[in-house]
């Protein structure tokens, strides 16, 4: 095969061959034609560059003569930018990058992320006691109510709840009295009354007024903390003296 031969110096001795227009040319040719064409194409734009600053001269010389002449502004004409234009600019560092992360650490992996708390809402709340205008009221406590004509009537409290205004009201089992109860007016004994109906809807405890708590194990409630009451005649716990109606016998 024979050697191929450079189109510019017909030399056949290269150690890298260029493909040309009219065949191939050698390495050292073809970098000297690289380095001719950038030195046309800088010399061509310095000629641009140059051509637009006195072009940028002669507007700025044409205006300061049109307003005002220079030496009665005491300034001299716009100087030429060419000898600072090629200078080398000054250049902001870059920021610093961050480091790179080497990993979780404890306080990262302990680290519980923020948790946005619920919206608080109001809720009905149940209790066993609550302390109202100074008395401490406990499930099992009887208490008196008047109605609209004035007539007292006697209850058991069963339970307590608080709503969202902060009121208190408890729900009710009324107490019926017998032929042997003294007047509701004079006063209430437990001896003579009887558990009647239970209520299933809450009364406010501002129409309550306490009167005694829970006087013995017949009016004692399940889940109530209050000890058995011994008879102070016999001795005998767990009971109530009543009297009963005369039955009559044939």
């Amino acid at each position: 095969m024979p050697k191929p031969v450079c189109v510019q110096c017909n030399t056949n001795d290269s150690l890298l061959w260029r493909n040309a227009e009219n065949g191939q040319i050698c390495n050292d040719c073809h970098l000297a034609n690289t380095a001719a064409e950038t030195k046309a194409d800088i010399s061509v734009k310095t000629e641009t560059d140059d051509k637009k600053e006195e072009k940028d001269d002669e507007k700025s010389s044409k205006t300061d003569t049109d307003s005002t002449p220079a030496k009665a502004t005491g300034k001299g004409t716009r100087k030429s930018t060419r000898s600072t234009r090629y200078k080398p600019k000054t250049t902001t560092p870059a920021p610093p990058k961050p480091p790179a992360p080497r990993g979780r650490g404890r306080r990262s992996i302990f680290k519980r992320p923020p948790l946005k708390a619920p919206t608080a809402t109001a809720t009905v709340v149940t209790s066993d006691s609550v302390f109202y205008k100074g008395n401490y009221m406990q499930v099992g406590d009887i208490v008196s109510m008047i109605d609209l004509e004035g007539d007292i009537y006697y209850a058991q409290i069963r339970g307590f709840m608080t709503d969202q205004y902060c009121e208190k009201s408890a729900v009710v089992t009324w107490l019926l009295p017998t032929k042997a109860s003294p007047p509701p007016e004079k006063g209430f004994d437990p001896a003579t009354y009887i558990i009647g109906p239970e209520e299933e809807l809450a009364r406010k405890l501002d129409v309550m007024e306490f009167v005694m708590h829970a006087p013995s194990d017949y009016y004692k409630a399940s889940n109530s903390p209050y000890p058995l009451i011994d008879n102070e005649v016999n001795n005998y716990s767990g009971f109530i003296w009543t009297s009963l109606e005369p039955k009559e016998r044939m």
